[in-house]
């Protein structure tokens, strides 16, 4: 089974002994970030520094020609180029490097043009939440998984946050606590914006109606009224009528569209390298793992591949046998394994977990996350390695 590693470009870059520490694991492949979102990290084997602050950029040489015209233009990282100088040596050492890049998650261009994000039913913008039914968004998207793929140093190219993100975010002083994953973390999730608002129009819906549904029930179940916390928002007794079947199928044709225009432009820039999408096999999943059904994502002309977040143990091998019983033969189905103790990762039991995967489906691991791993959790990388080499 392949195995791969997720690691920035700064975890690298400046190091002049990390790739042999990588290629000393075991692993021949890594997923390492070319655009990313804000992030504070730890760089606990950097001979330089031990903690990286970096706010949404892209960490390779932009094209400015590419972007001359565009509404939505990503920041270029400084120093630029660091995405290049990791992979360099990574390459050199053996390791195959697939180009990962954050999609819909940005908080830097959410801030600066706010009516590309994702509006809540009560007017709210979330400024992290890029809204995959703007077609500037779109236009955005597709520009930048179009030039992550057609770096010559990618052999592949992973998508994050490639659809529908919505309330759910890991933001720094978060006081939202008990919202995100239930019924009303997805109804605030609900987009309204512009855009939106004349997608529900052409599906024949009234905008304004489905926002008041939206906002009653949401506040119906922040108040503690609600029956079913943790609903999901087909489920009865959540939207009233017909309300939740006309959003999830407007929001699954955006989604959908979205996905087609971005998998299109990773296709004229590199063709034959593949492609995988972080995603969830529920479609009204939203996040760093949008929902879409596996059928729909990995169809003919649609990704190679699915990543899929299997961070918790004990639901692990179910998750990956849903998606893997709606993919369509010859997919590349990744688990995602949290390999860090300090993130409540259990890496001691990572070759318990792979296993467990693997028979459920799973073609091909990814261990989050290198760059952020102690030395006991590299050792315990090093020792999954050895076992499925």
């Amino acid at each position: 089974m392949r195995l791969s590693a997720n690691l920035y470009p700064w975890d690298v870059d400046g190091d002049p002994g990390a790739a042999d520490r990588i290629a000393g694991l075991g692993l021949s492949e890594v997923t390492l970030a070319a655009a990313y979102h804000a992030v504070r990290a730890v760089t606990p084997h950097h001979p330089r520094h031990r903690i990286v602050t970096r706010d949404a950029a892209v960490h390779y040489r932009m094209d400015p020609g590419r972007w001359r015209a565009a509404r939505l233009r990503p920041a270029q990282a400084e120093s630029p180029g660091s995405f290049e100088r990791a992979a360099a040596p990574l390459r050199a050492a053996g390791i195959r490097v697939t180009a990962w890049a954050v999609l819909t998650h940005n908080a830097r261009l959410g801030a600066g043009d706010p009516s590309c994000t994702v509006e809540n039913a009560f007017g709210d913008s979330y400024p992290w939440a890029l809204c995959a039914g703007s077609p500037a968004v779109r236009d955005y998207a597709a520009a930048l998984a179009a030039e992550v793929a057609s770096l010559t140093e990618a052999d592949a190219v992973e998508l994050e946050a490639c659809g529908w993100y919505g309330f759910d975010h890991l933001s720094a002083h978060d006081k939202a606590a008990g919202i995100a994953g239930t019924g009303a973390g997805w109804l605030l999730s609900v987009c309204f914006c512009a855009a939106c608002g004349q997608a529900y129009l052409a599906a024949g819906a009234d905008p304004a109606e489905l926002r008041a549904a939206v906002r009653s029930a949401a506040d119906h179940i922040l108040a503690g009224r609600g029956d079913q916390p943790d609903a999901g928002p087909g489920d009865p007794g959540l939207l009233a009528g017909d309300t939740a079947a006309v959003l999830l199928a407007t929001r699954a044709a955006l989604a959908r569209r979205f996905l087609s225009e971005v998998i299109a432009a990773v296709r004229d820039a590199a063709p034959g390298k593949p492609v995988l999408v972080h995603s969830h096999p529920d479609p009204r999943a939203t996040g760093a793992n949008p929902g879409y059904d596996p059928a729909v994502l990995l169809r003919p002309g649609g990704a190679d591949g699915i990543v899929l977040a299997c961070w918790d143990p004990g639901t692990a091998a179910a998750h990956v046998a849903r998606a893997a019983a709606a993919a369509p033969p010859g997919a590349r189905i990744a688990a995602s394994l949290l390999a860090v103790a300090g993130l409540g990762g259990q890496p001691g039991t990572l070759i318990e977990q792979a296993g467990a995967v693997h028979r459920a489906g799973a073609t091909e691991l990814r261990l989050y996350h290198a760059g952020l791993a102690a030395p006991s959790d590299l050792a315990a990388i090093g020792s999954l390695c050895r076992a499925w080499s």
